[in-house]
């Protein structure tokens, strides 16, 4: 199943200059296109398009320890809650909370990489705020977190 994901801002790394009026074709887990909105719908005719407030961009790489939480279930939607989708190794060594990981698709990293959305990558997204609040986040192209 195919989205667009929409927002005012764009950027397809975190130092990217924010691209107005930019969305992101999601396909699956994996990103399709990032193109302007209009050439997307206009490509795509009929496909869902969600439209956020705020800052489109790839979801955060946590490198620390995980927030406190009482299960690991709610560890990693803690994650999300801050616009994560990627946690190092080292902080999810514990066998409930690894299993948590990968219950939601939290990529687990080696080593911490620059997040980016580009073609045929991982659908990894996070929408945030003005004042940085996380609005949604996205991982491998499922809506995970969502601010009401």
């Amino acid at each position: 199943m195919r989205t667009i994901h929409a927002a005012p801002l764009l950027r397809l790394t975190l130092d990217d200059e924010p691209r107005p009026d930019h969305a992101v074709l999601v396909s699956g887990d994996r990103v399709e296109a990032v193109a302007p909105l209009a050439e997307l719908t206009e490509a795509y005719p009929g496909v869902r398009v969600r439209r956020w407030a705020g800052t489109l961009g790839p979801a955060l790489v946590h490198d620390g320890p995980l927030p406190p939480a009482p299960t690991p279930r709610e560890r990693v939607h803690a994650l999300f809650r801050r616009g994560a989708a990627a946690v190092l190794a080292a902080h999810v060594a514990e066998p409930g909370l690894r299993a948590a990981a990968a219950r939601n698709d939290i990529a687990v990293l080696d080593a911490v990489r620059p997040p980016a959305l580009a073609p045929g990558g991982r659908a990894d997204l996070a929408v945030f705020a003005d004042g940085g609040s996380c609005l949604a986040t996205v991982v491998a192209g499922r809506l995970v977190q969502r601010r009401a």
